[in-house]
């Protein structure tokens, strides 16, 4: 009966094991590594070293104590047949209660008390003061007579163990469901061991009508026996003082050393609850738990039961238990969205320092300095074919192509010059010659942007060429207030340029404004002779724009 209970619980764990280490798919690797909240006082340094790229590992958070309420059927696996309830029709019953903490992800320990009423009835006759073994209560009440052996064993168990997790740890999976787990320690029993040996009045029960009929089946004996024989317990079957280990109290109870072992399975309703099954065996190490000596095999404890699993702690500073975290989902996590992996700078190899890298750059060897496009090219304002960067004549009208190697055009006379007789042509000499100075473009404020000086450096030439040339700065306000003031701002940072930059005389700017009637962003630049203002006042200073 015993080898079939053992296989029948070998087979039910060998067909669920497929689905117990199936895991739920989480994002989240169980607790939040920042928050330091969980981090216990003597694990700050590390924490702190981690958060700061100083240390690879971080640190152990704070987990939760599971607190395990038990109640299963235990039985005694020993020479007398067990049963599930005595002769007083009291069932066979087990209680237990527990506290198991995490030591790591895969390690924990666990303290256990457990009350265990277990019931045996047996189904072979034996012969009383005919035991090589010693003899028992048994043997000194039945000498020279037939007897079937019974016995009640009440035993409260205090158990300390170390339990292994088999499937905390998972490369392909989140949080387990399911925790499978061995185990094994120390525990230490005190058993009280009672027969039902004499009748109410004292005697022996006579077992003679049992005995005489042969071939009786198993279930026949012990069904005559429970009939035939009354519910007490009455006579003290516990062992003697002296054996291994033994520690006997008030002549009745029996304290042993034992050592344990087994396995179980918990499947986690939420954070916080879990529900299980339980297998466990106990040795300590006698062969006279059931009042009995017979045969030399130790007497084991089997205690099957169904466990209810609560997570005791403050979920502020503890997590679930570590056997319920996949200490791989950090690993993963980090890798799939790095929050906290120390990543080097993308370094894209760019030759000659444009800006733009090579993979991109159409002209990878633009001296260093040049203004290029977005494809790496060098710029070519004017679209003269030479670039910016050695054209000395930014803006040269089509008219005056080709140009030289610097990148300047030669204009043609201009036709009112053609037209003026020869005995004049010294006075237009001595006059303004300069045509096509560009228009500067503004984004929202008034600073002038990088292309903005190399066309007014153009400009500063040719009026350093021109000496009695003057310059019409005109800005085209809107009607409302700030685009006047912004287009004043914008007038006269041209002129400050020219004059504090290109060393201009500021008798030569015209300061203008036109009404609105061009492009409100763009300021132009017109030569002239004529005389006007190089400075007016600001119309609003108040609404002075952001550059």
């Amino acid at each position: 009966m015993i080898q079939k209970k053992i296989t029948l619980l070998t087979i039910v764990l060998i067909s669920i094991t497929s689905s117990l280490f199936a895991q739920s798919k989480n994002n989240d690797w169980g607790w939040n590594w920042r928050d330091s909240s969980k981090v216990a006082a003597r694990n700050m340094p590390q924490q702190k070293k981690f958060l700061k790229n100083e240390f690879p590992y971080p640190a152990r958070p704070n987990n939760k104590m599971e607190l395990g309420i038990s109640l299963g059927y235990p039985f005694i696996m020993s020479d007398v047949r067990p049963d599930w309830r005595g002769l007083d029709n009291r069932p066979a019953v087990g209680l237990g209660v527990s506290l198991r903490k995490a030591v790591s992800h895969t390690w924990s320990i666990r303290a256990s008390y457990n009350y265990l009423a277990m019931f045996g009835l047996d189904n072979k006759e034996h012969v009383g003061g005919n035991n090589p073994l010693g003899l028992s209560m048994w043997d000194y009440l039945y000498s020279g007579k037939n007897y079937y052996a019974n016995y009640r064993n009440i035993t409260h168990s205090l158990s300390f163990d170390l339990i292994y997790s088999l499937t905390a740890q998972d490369y392909y999976r989140g949080n387990p469901k399911w925790n499978v787990y061995l185990f094994g320690g120390y525990t230490f029993i005190a058993s009280e061991i009672d027969i039902n040996a004499l009748q109410d009045n004292g005697k022996l029960w006579n077992f003679d009508s049992i005995v005489l009929v042969p071939n009786r089946r198993t279930s026949d004996i012990r069904q005559d026996l429970r009939t035939s024989m009354s519910g007490s317990y009455e006579t003290t079957a516990t062992p003697v003082n002296g054996n291994r280990g033994s520690v006997l109290f008030n002549n009745k109870w029996i304290g042993r050393h034992a050592i344990d072992a087994g396995f179980g399975v918990s499947y986690k309703l939420n954070t916080k609850m879990n529900i299980g099954f339980e297998q466990k065996f106990t040795d300590a190490f006698s062969n006279e738990l059931v009042g009995f000596k017979s045969g030399t095999n130790n007497d084991i404890i089997s205690y099957s039961s169904f466990h209810f699993n609560y997570n005791l702690g403050s979920s502020a500073k503890n997590i679930e238990p570590l056997w319920w975290i996949n200490p791989s989902n950090y690993v993963y996590n980090e890798m799939n969205e790095p929050r906290h992996m120390k990543l080097p700078p993308v370094v894209l190899p760019d030759a000659d320092g444009d800006g733009v890298t090579d993979q991109f750059d159409l002209e990878p060897n633009t001296p260093k300095g040049a203004a290029v496009d977005s494809h790496g090219r060098a710029l070519d304002t004017d679209g003269d074919g030479v670039p910016d960067y050695r054209d000395k004549e930014l803006l040269t009208p089509q008219a005056c192509f080709p140009v030289n190697n610097d990148g300047v055009g030669v204009c043609p006379e201009p036709p009112c010059c053609s037209r003026i007789p020869e005995a004049k042509k010294d006075t237009v000499k001595d006059g303004c010659s300069v045509t096509n100075l560009p228009s500067i473009q503004f984004g929202n404020g008034s600073k002038l942007s990088a292309n903005s000086t190399k066309l007014l450096e153009v400009v500063a030439v040719k009026l350093k060429a021109n000496p009695l040339c003057k310059v019409n700065v005109v800005g085209h306000p809107l009607a409302d207030k700030a685009s006047q003031q912004r287009s004043w701002e914008r007038v006269n940072s041209i002129i400050k340029y020219l004059v504090e930059k290109q060393g201009i005389s500021e008798s030569r700017f015209i300061f203008t404004y036109d009404g609105g009637a061009g492009e409100s962003n763009t300021i132009d630049l017109q030569a002239t002779t004529e005389e006007g203002p190089n400075t007016v006042p600001a119309p609003h200073p108040n609404l002075k724009a952001k550059n």
